[in-house]
């Protein structure tokens, strides 16, 4: 049994955190785009970012402050414009950012944090968005999360957004988190941003490892379409507000901290998955078997991102032969006559030979589970098994649809 609840609150959830969103006039569209996240206090900051060499001017500007600092107040966000591939004048722009924001707060600029999302090439509307930092600022608020998760959304149709309780030495200890991604979701740390609040107390290089392993098992074990992004970035703020004892070593309570952690981002993960462009259905992935983890998350991502299997359970089709195919091209060594496959509570090959199925209750199982009437989940459990090793892994995706081709072919336009 789990060592947290769920509550409610979202990234304000946490002791000493505001948040807030407003329109700063940076998408065509209106709607919200501004977001600021703000501790009361000094927070320890961490944070995981894209691998691409085509990274967005923010994802370098929190490297070199996170190199510098490991300390921060705030975190501002901007939806609109990506700031990616945008020359020098994109660093300019983002260091503008940073100040413009730490001189409305009163903070020195180290402590300002910045993520950008929206259409690669493009800068931020700088006067747009310098105009509404004292909008954002003003409206910060102790249950301001809603009103900061739609302000961080491009094609995303729902706000992701979430927050969970445990207990150290007695008193209550949150994390909460707020995310945005529906397409480019192929992590490797795309538009993709997650934040997370924490109000325990935790040493910067404990902090950091927690938020690295929380990440890979959750945001780099999603794919929607293979594509990594130039701004995925994931920050981690832990303020300390709820007054507990410090972690500042591996342990019990470090333990039950990471693992709350990892649960607020896999939480998050598959909320992006979930709603992937043009999906119905979030895939599931759980292999085991395999002589590691490692090995088990790797067939496991290989098979969720596979646009075969995506597509043929978008089409309702029980072609367990496409995630046997995935998952022997994973990379990963095992014996053919050790595959196993199941679909949710069918399975379909045992001991690498085809079973005898029932293929319309397969296919029934998949178009009921994509309507979310199959035990009320709109989860489409695979399950595979590599061998009897001690590795298992799991993997989140969604189906592919005609609307994902619809969505990006005229995303720009």
């Amino acid at each position: 049994m789990a060592d947290w609840r769920v509550i409610e609150g979202g990234i304000t959830a946490p002791k000493g955190f505001q948040a807030a969103g407003v329109v700063a006039g940076l998408k065509p569209s209106g709607a919200p785009d501004l977001a600021l996240i703000y501790s009361d206090c000094d927070a320890i900051a961490a944070g995981v970012f894209t691998t691409s060499h085509v990274r967005a001017a923010c994802v370098d500007y929190c490297r070199q402050r996170l190199e510098a600092r490991t300390s921060a107040r705030a975190i501002l966000v901007n939806a609109g414009q990506a700031n990616a591939c945008t020359g020098n004048q994109g660093w300019v722009d983002a260091l503008e950012s940073a100040e413009a924001l730490a001189a409305a707060l009163s903070l020195p600029p180290e402590s300002v944090l910045i993520a950008s999302t929206g259409v690669i090439g493009q800068r931020i509307k700088m006067d747009q968005l310098k105009a509404a930092i004292p909008r954002v600022v003003e409206a910060l608020s102790p249950t301001g999360s809603a009103a900061a998760a739609a302000a961080i959304i491009t094609t995303d149709l729902v706000t992701k957004s979430v927050a969970m309780e445990t207990i150290l030495h007695d008193r209550p200890v949150r994390i909460g988190g707020i995310a945005k991604g529906s397409g480019m979701i192929h992590p490797n740390m795309a538009t993709m941003l997650a934040f997370v609040t924490c109000d325990a107390t935790v040493s910067p290089t404990l902090w950091q490892d927690m938020l690295r392993r929380a990440a890979d098992r959750s945001f780099n074990q999603i794919t929607v379409d293979g594509d990594t992004s130039t701004n995925d970035s994931l920050i981690a703020l832990a303020n300390g507000e709820s007054r507990t004892p410090a972690i500042t070593d591996e342990g019990a309570e470090a333990d039950q901290l990471e693992a709350m952690l990892t649960a607020v981002c896999q939480y998050l993960a598959k909320a992006v998955a979930r709603d992937g462009e043009g999906a119905t259905c979030l895939i599931e992935v759980t292999v085991s078997g395999a002589v590691n983890h490692a090995a088990a998350n790797q067939v496991a991502r290989t098979i969720a991102g596979s646009s075969l299997v995506k597509a043929a359970i978008f089409g309702h089709d029980p072609n367990w032969g496409r995630i046997a195919a995935a998952a022997g091209r994973a990379g990963v060594t095992f014996e053919q006559d050790d595959l196993r496959v199941q679909l949710g509570p069918i399975l379909l090959m045992e001991h690498g030979q085809p079973l005898a199925f029932d293929r319309p209750a397969a296919s029934a199982y998949l178009k009921q589970t994509c309507q979310g009437e199959y035990l009320k989940t709109d989860t489409v459990a695979i399950q595979v098994s590599i061998g009897s090793g001690p590795g298992v892994g799991q993997a989140w995706g969604c189906d592919l649809s005609y609307d994902y081709v619809k969505i990006n072919a005229e995303y720009t336009t």
